[in-house]
């Protein structure tokens, strides 16, 4: 049900009034790692960063890396000059790698999945998280975009747009940056997927592993935690909540020549509800 231009669908209004309820009221600029780009009521789609560099009055070129200097991230917990070289290269060459991916639900939680797909993934074009082999059976498409200012030339927005060949359907369109949060050390990693009126984010701190695996973990004690935030931006303000029972890992390791792996596990309430393999395989070099 369509309330308006300003509401959107019903059920995108409802889950804002959530967030407004139980979050709490922020400004970004005493809460700078909850700023990232908002979507509109209707939807957001693989183009949804065209229209946002039209409206910034930014320049949209393509990309190549998810993040410009992989050592920013180097911390007591991540040692960053450890960690694989092949796993360094996907990150700051990330458009140079082809995505094959695999997706596996635990039983009782793949009702959610196909009902979370209904009511907002088809419509919203947005976090088309895959519910079967099939989705991903003829492969997903890849790209990086850099949005950047005219004037000085620095990139405000590194997007990562990914998308089902089966169906078209937006996999995932998020901007991906890295952020520091008060109640962690060290620089985090931060995905912002733009939802109607707001956005879902993602903040996940960096660890290396012995083998020279590299980790990503979305977990904290609440606000100001890295961890799973919605806000709200509206009229009056914006508001923000800190969801405590979503957490999930990334961990991401050499494969085959030319090739590195990525298990990504998601747990709500401490059970694990959705694991993805990912297989990024190197197929060319950018310019």
């Amino acid at each position: 049900m369509w309330l308006g231009a300003k509401r959107g669908y019903l059920t995108d209004w409802v889950t804002q009034l959530w967030v407004k309820v139980t979050g709490r009221k922020i400004t970004i600029d005493a809460c700078p790692w909850l700023a990232g780009p908002v979507g509109k009521p209707t939807g957001i789609g693989a183009d949804f960063f065209e229209q946002l560099a039209r409206e910034e009055g930014l320049s949209i070129e393509p990309g190549i890396g998810l993040l410009a200097d992989f050592m920013q991230l180097e911390s007591e917990r991540c040692r960053a000059r450890n960690v694989d070289p092949s796993v360094v290269h996907f990150y700051e060459h990330t458009a140079e790698y082809q995505m094959d991916a695999w997706s596996e639900w635990a039983g009782a939680f793949k009702p959610f999945g196909w009902l979370l797909a209904w009511i907002f993934s088809r419509r919203l074009q947005q976090l088309n998280v895959p519910l079967s082999g099939l989705d991903t059976s003829q492969g997903i498409t890849s790209h990086i975009l850099n949005l950047k200012e005219n004037s000085t030339g620095r990139v405000r927005y590194t997007a990562w747009v990914r998308r089902l060949l089966s169906s078209q359907n937006v996999l995932y369109a998020g901007s991906y940056s890295v952020c520091s949060v008060p109640d962690s050390r060290g620089m985090c990693v931060k995905v912002v997927f733009p939802l109607p009126n707001g956005n879902a984010e993602v903040i996940m701190y960096p660890a290396s592993l012995p083998n020279g695996s590299f980790c990503l973990t979305s977990s904290g004690k609440g606000f100001g935690a890295p961890g799973f935030y919605f806000t709200v931006h509206g009229a009056n303000g914006v508001w923000a909540r800190y969801v405590r029972s979503m957490r999930e890992t990334i961990t991401v390791f050499p494969g085959e020549v030319n090739e590195i792996r990525a298990d990504h596990v998601l747990r709500i309430w401490g059970f694990v509800f959705l694991r993805l393999h990912y297989r990024l395989r190197r197929t060319s070099k950018t310019a």
